[in-house]
C-alpha cells in the first residue's frame, strides 16, 4: 500500500507543563490520536527492501548521550546467551562502534544491529534487549536506546521568546515522519508512520505508547494530555491522520 501525502491539516494544542511554568508542550493531536501502531513482524517491510525482516533495526541505533549508553550497558549486562543470538559475537568483538562523524552507536553485524534476533532464534524474533525486558517484566522502553523505544514519536525543543525579552522552552511532541531523518529519509523504501498498512491499532497512540510518552513528557504533562486528546477526538473539529482508516 502507498504511503499517504501528509500535507493534510493537523490538529496542534499547546499547554504549560504542570511540573515547570518556563515549559510549553506542543502536541500534534492528529498524530497521537492516530491508529498508528508497531508491525514488526506482522506485515512491517523493514526501512529497506533487501531486509524487510530488520524492521527499522538495520542501521543500529544512535545514543541520545552518556546516559543512554549507561543505562543500556547495564541492559547489556544482563542479557544472556537465551536472550541474544549474537551474545558471543557482541562479548567478543564489541556492541557499540563509531558512525563516519564519530558518535557512538550500537555496532552492525550481519546486515542489521547487533541486537537483532533473526527470526530462527529459540529466543524470539526482534530486539535482545525488548524481549530481555519483557522476559524480566519491566517496561521495554527501560531497556533499549532512546531512539528506538521513542520512534516514530518525536520531541524537540526549541527557545521561544514572548516578544517582552523574557523566553521560555518549547517542547514538541508529534510524528517523525521522514523528513525528521533529513535527505535520507527519502532514500528509505518503506516508512510506516505514513503508512496505511500501519494505521491499524486498537487503540490511539496516546494510549498505546502511554509509557512512552509519560517517559517524555512527565506524569503530570501526559495526564493533561490525555484530557486534551479525548476531548480531540470528542469534538466536531476531529481531523484523522491521513494514513487511519476512514
Amino acid at each position: 500500500m502507498p504511503e499517504v501525502d501528509l500535507a493534510f491539516p493537523r490538529a496542534f494544542i499547546e499547554f504549560t507543563n504542570p511540573d515547570d511554568a518556563d515549559e510549553v508542550f506542543r502536541c500534534d493531536l492528529t498524530w497521537l490520536t492516530s491508529r498508528w501502531t508497531c508491525i514488526f513482524g506482522s506485515g512491517c517491510q523493514g526501512i529497506y527492501d533487501i531486509s524487510p525482516d530488520t524492521g527499522c533495526c538495520t542501521l543500529g541505533a544512535h545514543f541520545s548521550g552518556d546516559e543512554d549508553y549507561e543505562r543500556v550497558k547495564e541492559s547489556v549486562a544482563r542479557l544472556t546467551p537465551a536472550h541474544w543470538e549474537s551474545f558471543d559475537e557482541g562479548h567478543a568483538t564489541g556492541w557499540t562502534e563509531k558512525d563516519d562523524e564519530g558518535d557512538l552507536k550500537t555496532r552492525t553485524f550481519e546486515g542489521a544491529c547487533i541486537f537483532h534476533n533473526s527470526r530462527g532464534f529459540e529466543g524470539g524474533y526482534g530486539c535482545a534487549l525488548h524481549g530481555m525486558a519483557l522476559a524480566e517484566g519491566i517496561k521495554p522502553h527501560t531497556s533499549k536506546p532512546d531512539v528506538c523505544w521513542q520512534l516514530p514519536t518525536r520531541r524537540q525543543f526549541r527557545d521561544v521568546d514572548r516578544g517582552d525579552g523574557s523566553t521560555y522552552n518549547e517542547v514538541s511532541i508529534g510524528e517523525y515522519t521522514r523528513a525528521g531523518w533529513g535527505p535520507g529519509g527519502a532514500d528509505l523504501d518503506w516508512y510506516c508512520s505514513s503508512n496505511t498498512e500501519a494505521h491499524v491499532g486498537l487503540e490511539p497512540v496516546y494510549i498505546s505508547n502511554c509509557d512512552e510518552l509519560t517517559e517524555l513528557m512527565g506524569e503530570a504533562a501526559y495526564t493533561e494530555l490525555v484530557i486534551h486528546c479525548e476531548s480531540h477526538l470528542a469534538g466536531p473539529a476531529h481531523a484523522p491522520h491521513g494514513a487511519d482508516p476512514r
